[in-house]
């Protein structure tokens, strides 16, 4: 196996996974809002915004890809291949856990809003404490980025 192929498997991973915990979020949020809409339709406009929050990952691991997609060469060695790899995994798992997660937030104050509460601002800022892990996992792959180049 050429250190390449393993180079994209992570970069695979990273799109991947974060963008499979996007899905997930997404969906989960979407599903509760869509029940909600039933007791409470005037709060569309904060379903929909908490239903959109989990799409991030997605957007962190395409972020994540053209960070390292300047390492990607034919004749790349071992360790930026592995680096690559890593930087991958990391964010990848990191996009699809914390994604899943905040969607599961997400519902739960969409379910909140639709029984009355007025729960929106309080759920927004819970929900952004799983998209902190997105981010780390981004970061991860800027710092490993930076020493490859290094």
């Amino acid at each position: 196996m050429e250190p390449i192929v393993l180079a994209y498997i992570g970069l695979g991973l990273m799109v991947g996974l974060s963008g499979i915990g996007s899905v997930y979020g997404v969906s989960i949020s979407g599903n509760a809002a869509i029940g909600a809409m039933k007791k409470d339709p005037d709060s569309f406009g904060n379903y929909m915004v908490l239903s959109a929050l989990p799409s991030t990952q997605g957007l962190y691991g395409f972020v994540g890809y053209f960070v390292m997609s300047g390492l990607m060469t034919g004749t790349m060695n071992w360790t930026i291949a592995a680096g690559i790899f890593g930087a991958g995994l990391a964010m990848g798992l990191a996009g699809l856990f914390s994604g899943i997660r905040q969607g599961q937030v997400c519902a739960n104050g969409i379910a909140a809003i639709g029984s009355g509460y007025k729960v929106f601002g309080n759920t927004m800022i819970l929900g952004v404490f799983p998209e902190l892990y997105a981010i780390l996992g981004l970061l991860v792959v800027i710092l490993i980025n930076g020493n490859l180049t290094a």
